[in-house]
């Protein structure tokens, strides 16, 4: 393959393709490669996440995350109903189990209001149970801009779109890159020139920005997330979406419901450190992936701070009934019977040398190229507002004009 193109993204997931959409808006004669390693797009995260439109809740104000959270959802929404993408604006409920939890609702509601979220309400157990009549709990946060969408759907639209505005851009599939120089990729397809390249690579991007000799101080690392999703004859007990007031000690949301586009009701998922990048099984292994993150210094501190959460997600990992423990604080009249095994996905996370998750995302340019090194959720979310900072950052840097 000795094609010419004036950039290249390299990551088929909803960040690459909003970004080339974004681009190829901008910059209508742009020839554009879009290079993903599977035979489609969205086959890694975008394809495996909980398909929720996040609302901007849970980021710290003023965070590149929160902001790229409520302006891409606004787009997101806006980008859905123009395109008819199936999706609904349904509203998600965060559930206190207890009077503890129950004080934290409303500092939830303080952040969410400084991130411009609106309609936010603090329920008392019956109004709760008027939206969800079969969730537990004394209380609950009702979030109305929260909702779901399919975004693997949207990832193919935005491919559709790139490819109506410019029919020499192109979507290379099966397709690795495994290096780069100053004009060329060497990819498993041959060499592709390209001028200026965009890497949206995910589980990967800390690997392809070293060969750009880019310095992160971070290290990407897997950590699986298993689902379980309820029987036809249980899925009237759950409305919309539930999710537990969060840990602030650990970095992730813990195991909630959520109802899918496609009608089904998803459980999970959990969050397990995985021995392989893209380890979909629970013996999935690579030698590679695995030293390189457990020689890490910020995996080894962060094993040591939260060896007990970690044991606690592995033993869930491995047991039906310890997940349904969990599902039942959230709705205790579910039973074991009501839910079966469904997908699992891995998510990216950049773990700094201090053991601290690097929650917010982190764009870097090198020379010629434009390095998306932390795009963690609500990235699905945002993408479209993610894609509007790095178009920004390409116009200025890699003189596309």
């Amino acid at each position: 393959m000795m094609e010419q193109f004036d950039i290249s993204i390299i990551g088929g997931g909803i960040v690459g393709l909003s970004t080339a959409y974004k681009l190829q808006s901008k910059y209508p004669n742009l020839k554009i490669a879009i290079i993903e390693k599977e035979n489609s797009l969205a086959y890694h995260q975008t394809g495996r996440n909980s398909g929720v439109i996040h609302s901007g809740l849970y980021y710290k104000p003023g965070s590149f995350r929160a902001k790229n959270c409520v302006d891409g959802r606004k787009q997101l929404v806006k980008f859905a109903i123009d395109n008819n993408i199936r999706h609904e604006i349904c509203g998600k409920i965060v559930l206190a189990k207890n009077s503890e939890e129950a004080k934290r609702l409303d500092q939830l509601k303080s952040n969410g209001i400084k991130n411009g979220l609106v309609g936010l309400k603090i329920l008392n157990k019956n109004e709760l149970n008027l939206i969800e009549p079969y969730a537990g709990g004394v209380a609950a946060l009702h979030v109305p801009e929260s909702g779901i969408i399919d975004y693997k759907q949207i990832t193919e639209k935005f491919a559709e779109k790139i490819l109506s505005i410019n029919k020499k851009s192109k979507i290379i599939f099966s397709c690795e890159v495994y290096n780069f120089d100053d004009n060329s990729l060497f990819t498993s397809k041959g060499k592709i020139f390209s001028k200026s390249n965009i890497f949206c690579s995910g589980l990967f991007s800390d690997r392809l920005a070293k060969k750009d000799n880019i310095k992160a101080d971070m290290k990407i690392v897997g950590f699986r997330g298993d689902y379980f999703k309820l029987k036809p004859e249980a899925k009237n007990k759950v409305k919309h979406l539930i999710y537990p007031v969060p840990n602030p000690e650990f970095p992730f949301l813990g195991v909630h419901l959520t109802r899918m586009t496609n009608g089904e009701i998803e459980c999970g998922p959990n969050a397990v450190y995985t021995f392989k990048r893209e380890g979909y099984n629970k013996f999935s292994f690579s030698i590679r992936d695995t030293i390189e993150s457990l020689f890490f210094i910020g995996t080894i501190k962060l094993f040591i701070n939260h060896w007990k959460f970690g044991l606690n997600e592995y033993k869930r990992s491995f047991s039906k009934r310890l997940f349904l423990r969990d599902l039942q604080k959230l709705v205790p009249s579910l039973e074991l019977d009501d839910i079966e095994k469904a997908k699992s996905g891995v998510r990216a996370m950049a773990l700094g040398k201090d053991g601290e998750v690097i929650d917010d995302f982190k764009i870097v340019k090198s020379k010629r190229n434009i390095h998306v090194l932390n795009a963690p959720s609500p990235a699905a979310t945002a993408c479209l507002s993610i894609a509007d900072s790095i178009v920004d950052i390409a116009g200025r840097e890699l003189s596309l004009n």
